[in-house]
C-alpha cells in the first residue's frame, strides 16, 4: 500500500514530463506548415519559432532552482501546470510569429522549471531501491508525450486544413489542465521540510505514509548532511571546492545527452525523414516508429536501471550510439536505401532510451548534497537545454534546403554527433560513479570523499 503511494505521487509529478515531451515534439509537425505561412528567414525561424520554447526552457532551468528552493517542490510543480496550458493556448491561437514566440517561451519556461523540480521530488520522496525506478518514470513521461505529439500530429494533418497546426499546438491544453489539478494532492518533500523549513513533524508524516521503517534515524541522517554542508567558518557557496566534481559529474552527463544529437533528431525527424525519401504524410508516419521505439526501449531502461545500475545502462547506450551514428553517416554518404537508414536511426533511438534517456535525470538528481540539490539539479538542467538550444537555432543553417551548409548531404552531422559519443565512452569508462542501491545521504559522503582524493 505504502509503495503504491510513492508510486502514484512519482506519477502525478512525472506527468509534467509528459507534456514536456508532448510540447518539446508537437513542434516538429508545425514546422513547415508555420514556414510556409509566415515565409520567415532561416534565422527567425531556428531563434524564434522552432527555439524559442528552447530559450524558455533554458530560463526556466537557470532559475528554476530558486522557487524549488524557496517556495517547496509542491507549489512549484503546480504553477508549472499553470504555464503549460496558457503556452497551449495561446500559441494555438496566435495571430504573428512574434505572438507565437512568447507563448511558446512561456511553454518553454515551464519545461525548464519542471526538469529540476520533478526529478529533485521524485528523488527524495523515493526510497534508495525504487529511486532509480521511481525516477525514470518521469523520463518515461516525457517519451510518452513524444509518442503521443508524433501520433497527435499524424492523425490532425490535414483536419484544419491550412491551420491544422493550431489544433496540434492546442490540445495539450488538456492533459495541462488535468496535471495541474492533479498534483494538488501530492505531499510536499519531506527532505525540504527539513532542510528548509525546519519542520521534521510534518517530514515524519510524511516518511511514515512513505513506508520508512526507521524514520528517525532518516531525519538524523538529513540533518547531519545539513550540518556537514554547512560545517566551517562560513556558508558554502554552489561553487566552491567541495562541490568541484558533482558539477563536473552533472556538467559532462547533460552535455553529452545533447551532443548526441538527440534532439536534432526528434526536432527535425520529419524534415530529415523526407531527405531520405519520404513524403510528408510518411515522414509524420515514420515519426511514430521513432516515437514507439523510445517509449519501448525506456520500459528497457525503467526496469533494469536499479538492477544493472547507472553506469552500466550508460556504457550500453554509448556503444549503441557510436554505431547508430556512424551508420547513419554511412548511408546518408552513400545514398543507402531509406529503409535501411531508418533502421539505424531507430537503432540511435533505442540507444539513447536505455542510456542517456533513463539516466540523465536521475544521475543529477542524486549527486548533490540536500542542501544545494535543487540547485544542482537547475545547474545541470540549464547545462542540458543550453546546448539544446544551440543545437536547434543552428541547424537550419546546416540542414535547410535552400542555403543549408549541408543542404546536399547531412552526413558530417551525424559524422560529429558520433565522434562525441566517443568521448562520452571514455568518460563513463574512467570517471562516471555508480549510485544504485545507495541512500542520498550516502552518495553525498562517498562523492565528497572521492573529491576530496582527487
Amino acid at each position: 500500500m505504502k509503495r503504491n503511494r510513492l508510486f502514484q505521487w512519482s506519477i502525478v509529478a512525472a506527468l509534467a514530463g509528459f507534456i514536456f515531451g508532448f510540447d518539446t515534439v508537437v513542434i516538429s509537425g508545425a514546422n513547415l506548415p508555420i514556414k510556409e505561412l509566415w515565409h520567415t528567414s532561416p534565422l527567425f525561424h531556428g531563434f524564434f519559432i522552432m527555439s524559442a520554447a528552447l530559450w524558455g526552457t533554458l530560463l526556466g532551468s537557470i532559475f528554476g532552482g530558486l522557487p524549488t528552493e524557496r517556495f517547496g517542490r509542491k507549489k512549484v510543480l503546480y504553477w508549472i501546470g499553470v504555464l503549460f496550458a496558457l503556452s497551449a493556448v495561446g500559441s494555438a491561437l496566435a495571430p504573428s510569429p512574434y505572438i507565437f514566440s512568447f507563448f511558446r517561451l512561456v511553454g518553454g519556461i515551464g519545461i525548464g522549471v519542471s526538469s529540476v523540480a520533478v526529478p529533485t521530488y521524485i528523488s527524495e520522496i523515493s526510497t534508495p531501491a525504487t529511486r532509480g525506478r521511481l525516477g525514470v518514470m518521469y523520463q518515461f513521461n516525457i517519451v510518452f508525450g513524444i509518442l503521443i505529439a508524433f501520433l497527435s500530429n499524424y492523425f490532425l494533418k490535414g483536419v484544419g486544413g491550412a491551420n491544422d497546426w493550431r489544433w496540434m499546438l492546442g490540445v495539450l491544453a488538456v492533459p495541462s489542465v488535468f496535471y495541474t489539478l492533479m498534483v494538488m494532492s501530492v505531499p510536499e518533500s519531506p527532505r525540504w521540510l527539513v532542510t528548509k523549513k525546519n519542520n521534521p513533524e510534518r517530514a515524519r508524516e510524511i516518511f511514515l505514509l512513505m513506508g520508512v521503517e526507521d524514520v528517525d534515524g532518516e531525519i538524523a541522517s538529513i540533518r547531519e548532511s545539513l550540518r556537514y554542508e554547512n560545517s566551517g567558518s562560513t556558508p558554502l557557496e554552489f561553487f566552491c571546492s567541495r562541490h568541484k566534481l558533482v558539477i563536473w559529474l552533472a556538467f559532462l552527463i547533460a552535455f553529452f545527452n545533447q551532443l548526441s544529437g538527440i534532439n536534432f533528431i526528434l526536432y527535425y525527424a520529419p524534415e530529415i525523414l523526407s531527405r531520405i525519401g519520404f513524403g510528408a504524410k510518411d515522414s509524420l508516419l515514420n515519426s511514430i516508429a521513432i516515437g514507439g521505439t523510445n517509449l519501448l526501449f525506456t520500459f528497457l531502461g525503467l526496469y533494469l536501471i536499479d538492477r544493472l545500475g547507472r553506469r552500466q545502462l550508460l556504457l550500453a547506450g554509448s556503444i549503441g550510439y557510436i554505431l547508430s551514428l556512424v551508420m547513419v553517416a554511412v548511408c546518408f554518404a552513400f545514398h543507402a536505401s531509406p529503409v535501411l537508414l531508418m533502421l539505424f536511426l531507430l537503432l540511435f533511438i533505442a540507444a539513447h532510451a536505455v542510456g542517456q534517456g533513463a539516466v540523465i535525470w536521475v544521475f543529477i538528481s542524486e549527486i548533490f548534497p540536500n542542501n544545494i540539490r535543487a540547485k544542482g539539479q537547475s545547474f545541470g538542467a540549464s547545462v542540458h537545454w543550453v546546448f539544446a538550444a544551440v543545437i536547434t537555432l543552428i541547424t537550419p543553417f546546416f540542414l535547410d534546403a535552400r542555403d543549408g551548409v549541408f543542404a546536399d548531404n547531412p552526413w558530417p552531422i551525424f559524422a560529429f554527433f558520433a565522434g562525441m559519443m566517443v568521448l562520452q565512452l571514455v568518460w563513463v569508462l574512467t570517471r562516471m560513479p555508480e549510485t544504485k542501491g545507495v541512500s542520498l545521504e550516502q552518495i553525498e559522503r562517498d562523492l565528497t570523499n572521492l573529491n576530496s582524493r582527487r
